[in-house]
């Protein structure tokens, strides 16, 4: 009888953690996470990849962004957000674009752009494409939910179990009654457990 066959059933995860398993091979398993956020992208600060099902069970805000629109001051709208509203599990989800022709520097500039200039601290990925037959994987499954973003700083509200909830056009400012009303009332639903 071998070290592992009298673990059983937990012989695999034994095995995984034994030898040194990726931390990826860990994650939450797909039939946990929805299939909204069965996705990985790399963060904006270092490239690292990121699951989005670390984010299974929290009410999910998704926003495309850009450094030079007029509506980046959404930025501290977005944080305050997030600030607001992370303990009782909210968490805001930034994807940098250059799809509107307003995002045009590198993921390190565009992070210490975000830092520097509006404390943004809520989860920030690399630029990515949201529109079109090149987007990305989510705003391509966001998309055919409710429609593809027409300009910077479109934000998809997910409920806990990672459905859509609704979405917001750019005019739609961080702070509005609207957007604040249905992410309370996303939050108040109790996550499954």
């Amino acid at each position: 009888m071998t070290q592992f066959s009298r673990l059983g059933t937990l012989a695999p995860l034994a095995a995984l953690l034994w030898f040194g398993a990726a931390p990826a091979a860990l994650a939450a398993p797909p039939e946990s996470c929805p299939a909204t956020l069965q996705h990985t992208y790399p963060r904006l600060q270092d490239e690292k990849p990121q699951s989005l099902c670390q984010y299974s069970g929290k009410v999910v805000l998704v926003v495309n962004t850009a450094s030079f629109c007029g509506f980046t001051g959404q930025y501290k709208g977005l944080e305050e957000l997030h600030a607001r509203y992370k303990d009782k599990g909210l968490v805001v989800l930034g994807f940098p674009s250059n799809d509107f022709s307003q995002e045009t520097g590198s993921n390190q500039q565009i992070a210490d752009f975000c830092e520097n200039t509006f404390g943004v601290k809520f989860p920030m990925f690399a630029k990515s494409v949201v529109t079109g037959p090149e987007a990305s994987p989510l705003f391509r499954q966001l998309a055919q939910m409710s429609g593809p973003p027409r300009w910077n700083f479109h934000k998809y509200l997910l409920g806990r179990d990672g459905k859509l909830v609704d979405s917001y056009t750019s005019l739609t400012a961080p702070d509005s009654k609207s957007l604040v009303r249905a992410i309370e009332q996303q939050l108040a639903v109790a996550p499954n457990r």
